[in-house]
């Protein structure tokens, strides 16, 4: 299994036992509520399921100083009033004889989450806790939090499985001062929180939440405050903060291990939500597992972040393909001359009925270089597997075309896909693939052309940038332009074709399926020419699938024409596209 759900039930036990309007909403349900929708969406069967275990005192000690441990430990013994007069030293707090209980194991399962991912057993992990961590500091509990779970977790992956950076990304209504003053002046913490500030008039109405608090010493630049100076911010404002500012650090500081800190309050239903939507604060979670390198434990005390699913992908090639299969991988191989395969029936782990293609029926238009056998037969491989996504057969899918019959494949493709109900379809063409003159700039297909001969808007939906020629420059061009576009468009379908003389390596080609999978809810199909390497389908296959796309190695600037080229066109589309109305990169 992908995800692992760690949980327990005695987290509940704590309650509040006296009247407290404002510690009131820190009740058990908070956990119980999670726990039932995971269940009710299917998704705790499909998770690896863990049981957390209780934090050593140790283990504590690696945040928390020995005295503000031992006080805790006392509460086992106390009694209400004692109980309550201690809580009334610390802002937003209570504590009841099972806290200490809860929040050993509200820690010991961010650390299981760690170590399930760091060893291997899962790419990533959801910890359902109880009490929240990030307000607590190291000799005070503050805001609901008793133990800072994901700061605990944070050292324990240095300390016991050698790791040097790691990402923690708090997205909350409030700022988790508490991470910061515990790795402001550590730089192998990057610490990313976007919260409320509102001019410091918004709790915890502290100076250092603002954007110029950026860590001291060692640790300074390592510290990232995204403040909300005005209610209201909606989805858009949470994207864009993703591309235009977490995203470019992020794959910049290149993680290890990325530890997110999830609360209740970032979304509609809570009275201090910002107004986004339920699956909005979940959405970048996958844009998280892109920088290279980086493994995801989501520590949240949220129902919002839930675990994924597997991917079903399905390939359609005319050569053996070495390291494309795992988990939730289906693969249908036609060598060249081979005779058709019958069709098949889905199943989980398999591919699409029919995918292996029959020669396609009656196309929206007929291409010269489609009259080849070769090309024929490719091109019935790609309707077929085109059809299965749109039927909601597989998720997404690799299909080869000859590089004769690149263009003209793409073409049929883009026109099948909206003859056959996708409302809007992105077309991300990379290499020798111009727009064909003839297809309807009516809005429903965004063609967006990397390696064009130059940077130019014709339209709205018609897009074209050069290929950048350095890693920073090509991480740019997709976090600055190709995914506001792409979000802001809102595809049914991505179609990602990689035609003749496209010019990406390997792990460039796999971030860019990666990223692009998000847009569409994971709907993409990848047209690759025949002519490419079995290691750049296999590599495809895995992105696809749900893996992280391996390194692009080492991390080089942008040159000045490349950023020329992106602040041209972002200038001349930002009054369309409402992702692009930030400052320039």
């Amino acid at each position: 299994m992908r995800t692992a759900l760690v949980y327990h039930p005695d987290m509940t036990a704590a309650r509040l036992l006296w009247e407290d309007p404002e510690c009131e909403i820190e009740r058990p349900e908070r956990l119980t509520t999670a726990l039932e929708r995971l269940q009710q969406g299917a998704l705790e069967q499909r998770c690896l399921q863990l049981a957390a275990r209780e934090a050593s005192e140790a283990e504590l000690g690696l945040v928390h100083s020995p005295e503000y441990v031992s006080l805790l430990r006392g509460t086992e013994t106390l009694g209400t009033g004692e109980l309550q007069a201690l809580s009334g030293q610390y802002d937003a707090v209570y504590f009841h004889p099972s806290t200490f209980h809860c929040a050993r194991l509200a820690v010991g399962a961010a650390l299981q989450l760690v170590d399930a991912v760091l060893t291997g057993a899962v790419c990533n992990g959801f910890a359902l806790v109880r009490p929240p961590g990030h307000h607590s500091q190291r000799g005070a509990a503050n805001g609901f939090c008793v133990f800072n779970n994901v700061a605990i977790a944070a050292e324990y992956a240095k300390q016991k499985h050698g790791l040097h950076r790691i990402l923690i990304v708090d997205w909350d209504v409030h700022h988790g001062q508490g991470i910061q003053y515990i790795f402001e002046d550590d730089p192998s913490v990057l610490y990313f929180s976007w919260h409320r500030y509102e001019h410091g008039r918004f709790w915890p109405y502290l100076r250092e939440s603002d954007a110029d608090a950026v860590g001291q010493g060692q640790g300074r630049g390592f510290t990232v405050n995204l403040p909300w100076n005005q209610v209201g911010m909606g989805n858009a404002d949470y994207v864009a903060a993703f591309l235009h500012v977490l995203l470019p650090v992020a794959f910049e500081f290149d993680p290890e291990l990325v530890l997110i800190s999830a609360g209740f309050d970032s979304a509609i239903g809570d009275p201090e939500c910002p107004g986004v939507h339920p699956e909005c604060p979940g959405c970048p979670g996958p844009l998280l597992e892109e920088p290279p390198a980086a493994r995801i434990s989501p520590h949240t005390e949220s129902q919002h972040l839930l675990p994924g699913g597997e991917s079903l992908t399905c390939i359609a090639w005319g050569t053996q393909i070495q390291g494309s299969g795992g988990p939730g991988l289906g693969r249908t191989e036609f060598p060249p001359g081979a005779d058709v395969p019958q069709p098949h029936t889905a199943r989980p782990h398999g591919c699409c009925p029919d995918c292996a293609g029959r020669r396609p029926g009656p196309t929206p238009r007929l291409h010269q270089a489609l009259v080849r056998d070769e090309a024929l037969t490719a091109l019935g491989k790609v309707l077929h597997l085109l059809n299965g996504i749109l039927d909601g057969q597989v998720s997404c899918g690799i299909a080869a075309t000859p590089a004769s019959a690149a263009a003209a494949t793409l073409d049929v493709a883009v026109r099948h896909g909206l003859s056959r109900g996708a409302r809007r379809l992105l077309c991300v063409a990379v290499g020798q693939l111009d727009r064909p003159a003839d297809l309807a700039d009516d809005g429903r297909n965004l063609w967006l052309n990397i390696r064009g001969k130059e940077a130019s808007a014709p339209s709205t939906f018609q897009v074209s940038v050069p290929l950048p020629g350095t890693t920073g420059g090509f991480v740019s061009c997709v976090l600055a332009l190709v995914l506001p576009l792409a979000y802001g468009f809102q595809p049914d379908l991505v179609l990602l074709a990689l035609g003749p003389a496209h010019g990406l390596q390997a792990p460039q080609a796999a971030l860019l399926a990666a990223l692009l999978r998000g847009p569409a809810g994971g709907r993409v199909l990848a047209l690759v020419e025949q002519e490419s390497t079995s290691q750049l389908a296999g590599v495809l296959a895995r992105v696809l699938q749900g893996e992280a796309p391996p390194s692009l190695g080492p991390f080089s600037m942008a040159s000045p024409e490349d950023v020329q080229a992106l602040t041209h066109l972002r200038g001349e589309l930002e009054a369309e596209w409402k992702l692009l109305q930030v400052a320039a990169p």
